[in-house]
């Protein structure tokens, strides 16, 4: 198993890792904040941690909406928190240009559900040698999942997560299917839950995405009892000023009681 993937998923308590952390690079300063905040948590509970943030946001319902600060400017906050800390760093991609790009900063380099297809991009992705984290497409199935990690294998990379981050239903909501993780495990590859993307309620009429954060502990404590590999949640000290996604992120002071609880529910629901 690839270094990366070892490390995300055997501590001395076995517990699940996390990947958490702001939507998009916003300032050259929060982020540092939210890490900090962040290791602090996972290194007391033992919790294996990769810090998540995306430099550029690609997929937006409005021209307006913000989508960073500049490649360039996000790409080096995103290498200097994994200098600094020494910790892995996730971000996503959206083009095959930009697996090159973001590939030396980053460890595992996220492929956006709306994109888990693309067949030219899980190529670039998979050839730069990184981990491949591809998030389940809202319109597919969990078994539909092994076409995208044969893909990823096919180009050479065997570093592989597939994330979970809800089933579209209707016009303007998901729901999680936790059937799901047990099926995408078949393939023999980590599987997160995204605690947080899965409360979206997209497509709003105002353009801007809406959520239901209040169900995060709800959505946490299943998959964990369900037994997922690992958790995904986007975390920001004011999500009500957030540039990005706000309206279903977790505050980032609620985020230790939330990890204490979903621990205890993975030691209850692994001891035999």
């Amino acid at each position: 198993m690839y270094p990366l993937l070892e490390h995300l998923k055997h501590t001395e308590t076995g517990n699940f890792f996390l990947i958490a952390g702001p939507c998009v690079i916003e300032d050259d300063s929060m982020p540092f904040t939210i890490a900090e905040r962040l290791i602090a948590i996972t290194e007391r509970l033992s919790i294996p941690f990769a810090f998540k943030a995306s430099y550029r946001k690609a997929n937006r319902s409005r021209i307006d909406s913000f989508t960073g600060i500049g490649d360039q400017a996000g790409l080096e906050i995103l290498g200097a928190i994994r200098q600094r800390y020494g910790i892995p760093v996730v971000t996503d991609i959206h083009s095959e240009q930009e697996a090159a790009a973001a590939a030396p900063y980053v460890d595992v380099l996220q492929i956006p559900a709306f994109l888990c297809r693309q067949t030219s991009l899980l190529e670039a992705a998979a050839q730069t040698g990184r981990c491949v984290n591809v998030k389940k497409g809202q319109f597919l199935s969990p078994e539909a999942m092994t076409h995208a990690v044969e893909k990823v294998k096919y180009f050479g990379d065997n570093n592989i997560m597939l994330t979970e981050r809800g089933t579209t239903f209707g016009y303007q909501d998901l729901v999680v299917d936790f059937r799901g993780i047990p099926i995408m495990q078949k393939n023999k590859v980590p599987v997160v839950v995204d605690i947080t993307h899965s409360l979206q309620r997209p497509n709003q009429t105002s353009g801007v995405t809406g959520g239901n954060p209040e169900m995060i502990e709800t959505i946490g404590r299943a998959a964990v009892a369900v037994g997922c590999d690992g958790i995904f949640m986007e975390t920001h000290p004011n999500p009500a000023v957030a540039k990005s996604d706000g309206a279903n992120m977790l505050r980032l002071d609620l985020a230790e009681s939330l990890l204490e609880t979903l621990v205890r529910i993975h030691h209850a629901a692994t001891t035999r």
